[in-house]
């Protein structure tokens, strides 16, 4: 089996698992989901949705987060890893996405990834959930992993993999690999070595139950 075939009967099973794309993280406008996003990184979306259950609560619209002091806000997301660095890229996207976007969300990656805080990754993750456009395949924790165990690339760098992917996936299918990995490695399959022999992608490729990358 060649890559490109395992790969796309990987996410054959994914489509069928996994339908409707949708993040976990929690949102009521289009902002703040660029805000959970942010405040993601390298933070699970349980303690994110924790932190932005009071936080959306307050915070509506770019406007209301681009008024926000830095110093005030750090305080509010504390409970986040990293909380001080993504204050002040949640605040300057706020500020850009008002004075350069009249407040809309961008709808297109080299947009997206002028705001600051926002990175390959999270661009393609918030025009997929909010636009419904599918740029690029967005490369996390559990995308990476799933990535090396069923060798679908020769990288550790998540762009990089995000790439590899990509040459492939069928575009009309990238829609259904991040979310689908993420739920299968968050529900299903997690990090620490167990025996999957049994799990619904380790039966099309079953070398993957003895392949276990080490973290990031």
């Amino acid at each position: 089996m060649t890559r490109k075939e395992r790969a796309r009967k990987l996410v054959t099973k994914l489509k069928e698992l996994y339908p409707k794309p949708k993040s976990e993280l929690t949102y009521k406008t289009k902002f703040q989901f660029v805000v959970a996003v942010i405040l993601s990184a390298q933070c699970t979306d349980k303690k994110v949705n924790e932190c932005t259950h009071t936080l959306f609560q307050k915070y509506r619209t770019a406007k209301d987060f681009a008024g926000i002091k830095p110093e005030v806000f750090q305080k509010e997301i504390a409970t986040i890893p990293f909380f001080r660095n993504k204050a002040k890229s949640i605040v300057g996207a706020a500020q850009m996405v008002v004075e350069e976007f009249s407040g809309r969300v961008p709808k297109t990656m080299d947009e997206l990834m002028c705001l600051p805080g926002v990175a390959y990754k999270t661009a393609n993750v918030v025009l997929g959930e909010i636009h419904d456009i599918w740029e690029g395949i967005a490369t996390d924790t559990h995308v990476r992993r799933f990535a090396l165990r069923f060798d679908l690339t020769d990288h550790t760098d998540l762009t990089k993999i995000s790439k590899d992917l990509e040459m492939l996936i069928p575009k009309k299918d990238w829609k259904y690999v991040n979310n689908g990995f993420v739920l299968y490695g968050r529900y299903t399959c997690p990090a620490r070595p167990h025996d999957c022999t049994e799990h619904a992608l380790t039966v099309i490729w079953p070398p993957a139950a003895d392949i276990w990358p080490r973290a990031k």
